[in-house]
């Protein structure tokens, strides 16, 4: 197995808690260095790594096969074309950018360069959504006629980054947590024919959205995605209804909260949720009315990781391609149309 030497190009929340410790525990993964621009923090936790001061130093470093572009998101679009032009694989953090036009454009350059480019979208192997994943996929409920996917939080206060809060591309709760909820529903769903969404400001203070309620058309199913700051007592965040039954499950993945308190992943029992936060069953089979908890799947990461080594080493389809980013993208700009203009956007 030869690693795969990657460079990070930022070391704050994301870099820390959600790229490294995974690339760091992946056999075929080698962590060669990171961008700090006048720190080196990152030396306290992966000792001996290069700290490069500027992009251009990891675009010149030969060695690098794998950039992380885990930048605000207004960056995304010219540091990852430059990663691209100079011949390196990348991993892009939500948003993919700040417009489709830039989406299908990076997908494009990739193309042309025959390299690896993919959307960090880790919320796919959260231990929730997998279970959610997995109970419609077994035909529990039948088929789906109404999804209902929260991202609820409870916090009036700003976000201390500027990049967050003033208006500008790439700022605001659409960019920030829509990608998430996007990805997962086209995951299970597919593309929807019509979008509709409505985008608030409710803290005071605040410049830029920071609710949304997406409303997803298609033939039969309706989906609805939403997302806000004013939550205190959150509900079910998956809420599935089928023909024969339904599935209530609570956002309880606890990755995030471990990567955060800088506890170490593993690949035995990283990701296992606590048994009270088990989902609801409803359904009936053979006649049969069934109405019992159902044990969460293990969440990791580390999967998503494997999947860029399998897809550069051993040329697999990319499970979060480019593709999909431009999905999210077209999502995101009717998102903002359909807001604007009051109406459901055709896609």
């Amino acid at each position: 197995m030869t690693p795969i030497k990657t460079a990070i190009l930022s070391f704050g929340l994301s870099g820390k808690a959600f790229h490294a410790p995974f690339i760091n525990l992946h056999p075929g993964f080698e962590l060669v260095g990171i961008w700090e621009r006048t720190k080196s923090i990152s030396l306290e936790f992966y000792p001996g790594i290069k700290i490069y001061r500027s992009l251009e130093e990891i675009l010149e470093d030969d060695s690098i096969e794998l950039v992380v572009v885990n930048t605000p998101t207004a960056t995304h679009f010219d540091y990852t074309k430059k990663v691209l032009e100079a011949g390196k694989h990348a991993v892009v953090e939500k948003a993919f950018t700040t417009t489709t036009a830039e989406a299908i454009a990076l997908k494009e350059l990739a193309e042309k360069k025959q390299l690896v480019l993919s959307v960090f979208q880790n919320r796919r192997w959260d231990s929730d959504f997998k279970t959610v994943k997995k109970i419609i996929q077994e035909g529990w409920l039948g088929e789906i006629m109404e999804a209902e996917i929260h991202f609820d939080r409870y916090k009036e206060e700003l976000s201390p980054k500027p990049h967050k809060e003033i208006p500008a591309p790439g700022a605001g709760i659409l960019n920030d947590l829509s990608p998430h909820l996007i990805d997962q529903a086209l995951h299970l769903f597919g593309m929807p024919q019509a979008v509709f969404a409505d985008l608030r400001i409710t803290r005071p203070g605040s410049q830029v959205d920071d609710y949304f309620e997406i409303l997803f058309y298609y033939p039969m199913l309706r989906v609805r995605l939403k997302a806000g700051y004013q939550v205190r007592e959150p509900f079910a965040s998956y809420v599935i209804h089928g023909r024969i039954g339904s599935f209530l499950k609570s956002r309880a993945d606890i990755q995030e909260t471990m990567l955060v308190a800088n506890h170490k992943p593993n690949t035995t029992d990283w990701g296992t949720e606590p048994e009270s936060e088990q989902g609801l069953l409803h359904t009936e089979k053979d006649g049969k009315v069934i109405r019992e908890r159902i044990p969460t799947l293990q969440g990791n990461y580390y999967d998503y990781y494997d999947s860029i080594y399998q897809a550069i080493r051993n040329g697999q389809p990319v499970q979060v391609s480019a593709e999909d980013g431009v999905r999210v993208m077209q999502i995101i700009d009717a998102c903002f149309e359909s807001s604007k203009g009051r109406k459901a956007v055709t896609l």
